[in-house]
């Protein structure tokens, strides 16, 4: 195995530039999360900066890894929200935690096939495709000018189609055509063109921030617990924990280094739980591994996990500036919203990848059954309600799946 560098090698001053290079480069998917969902930004960096600390603290600051908002929870806090409210929301995303808790000692007992052995990618794939695809028509009417459920017009359909566009297309072309340490921040980059351009249009009351103190305390939201929240909010966190162990080995090939057996997979997903834990705590969005940070690992060659330290620090102390707070919330809703549409369909798209790279057989009826299935209950948004007891969206999507996938037979019957 290749040999990490001495974490005291390099100076000081090395060490804090490369940490806020990781910071830039995970800082567009950082904060658009809490800006798609209506959560404070600054308690997603807060979030981030502190569930880092925590996820070094339990493996030893060996991986190099940034834990940063996860694009998996969007739509089911948007739809929490509206239907529980702040508060049950973030006690439901703090119990996801749990998941990640079970997967670490599943992992620690029988090894990480077990997590495969009942989500396989034909169980996965059509999840993460309903996560993506549940919430398209939010994305549209956010980029027509209009409030989520399409209620209330917050911008002029012509003036907003005009900035989600330029949002949308910068975002596209930085995808496609950038290159080098450009091409791994486009969504920063559609985020600044869409705000400069919404500025110019008067979009912007510049003199909230202007207002906005220097520094400034989070308002932290206190969590409460209703176990309809929760039951609708933990299935959620089985594509990110999936996608946790796969980008756990990811940077394990960059580095040279198998993490998964030190400091072992089981201590990194007790890590990212404890950062989802304590994010959901506060009112933060929940935190998971980025593959923007693999990249700039890979880009930079820097395997220091100190790095990843000082990226923490950094997104700390910027949760605590007012302005950079006001800044944020000022984003207009059709720059979010030229982003979601190829955001959500980004994530709809990993799901059909998922099915690809497995090469999931849909001549096999099971597959056919099992992959359909999900996708109608999912965008259709059928609901099961039984007593009181109501199961929809990724919940309902997540439970059909894993219980077609345990009771039909693997092959047709000769």
């Amino acid at each position: 195995m290749r040999e990490l560098p001495i974490q005291g090698a390099e100076p000081q001053w090395r060490q804090a530039i490369a940490g806020a290079q990781i910071l830039f480069v995970a800082f567009g998917a950082l904060v658009l999360v809490p800006l798609l969902t209506g959560l404070n930004p600054s308690l997603a960096l807060l979030g981030a900066g502190v569930g880092t600390l925590l996820f070094q603290a339990m493996t030893g600051r060996q991986v190099p890894i940034f834990l940063g908002s996860s694009f998996a929870f969007i739509a089911p806090i948007i739809y929490a929200t509206q239907a529980w409210g702040v508060s049950a929301t973030m006690g439901a995303l703090a119990c996801v935690s749990l998941v990640y808790f079970v997967f670490a000692a599943l992992v620690r007992k029988h090894g990480a096939e077990i997590v495969h052995r009942f989500m396989p990618p034909v169980v996965i794939g059509p999840i993460i495709m309903i996560i993506g695809l549940s919430l398209a028509a939010v994305a549209v009417n956010m980029a027509m000018g209009k409030t989520g459920d399409g209620a209330a017009v917050l911008v002029p359909y012509g003036t907003a189609m005009v900035v989600a566009a330029a949002s949308l297309l910068t975002t596209i072309a930085v995808s496609v055509f950038a290159r080098g340490f450009l091409r791994l921040v486009p969504i920063l980059a559609g985020v600044l063109v869409g705000y400069v351009l919404s500025v110019m249009l008067g979009l912007v009351d510049l003199s909230k921030i202007a207002a906005a103190p220097w520094f400034a305390v989070p308002t932290f939201v206190a969590p409460s617990f209703e176990w309809k929240a929760v039951l609708f909010m933990l299935p959620v966190a089985l594509a990110p924990a999936i996608e946790h162990v796969g980008d756990v080995v990811a940077i394990g090939g960059i580095t040279g280094q198998d993490y998964t057996e030190k400091p072992g997979l089981h201590r990194t997903l007790a890590g990212d739980g404890l950062a989802v834990l304590f994010a959901g705590l506060i009112g933060g969005p929940p935190v998971t591994t980025y593959s923007e940070v693999t990249g700039a690992v890979t880009l930079t060659r820097n395997f220091n996990p100190v790095v990843m330290t000082w990226a923490a620090v950094f997104a700390i102390a910027m949760a605590f500036f007012g302005k950079f707070g006001a800044i944020l919330q000022s984003v207009p809703v059709p720059v979010m919203g030229g982003i979601m549409m190829l955001l959500f369909g980004s994530v709809a798209s990993i799901g059909l990848k998922t099915l690809i790279t497995a090469r999931v057989s849909m001549d096999e009826p099971r597959n056919l059954v099992i992959v359909s299935t999900v996708l109608v209950c999912g965008i259709g948004g059928l609901a099961v309600n039984l007593d009181g007891f109501s199961l929809q969206g990724v919940s309902l999507c997540a439970v059909a799946a894993i219980g077609l996938h345990l009771l039909l037979p693997s092959r047709r019957p000769a």
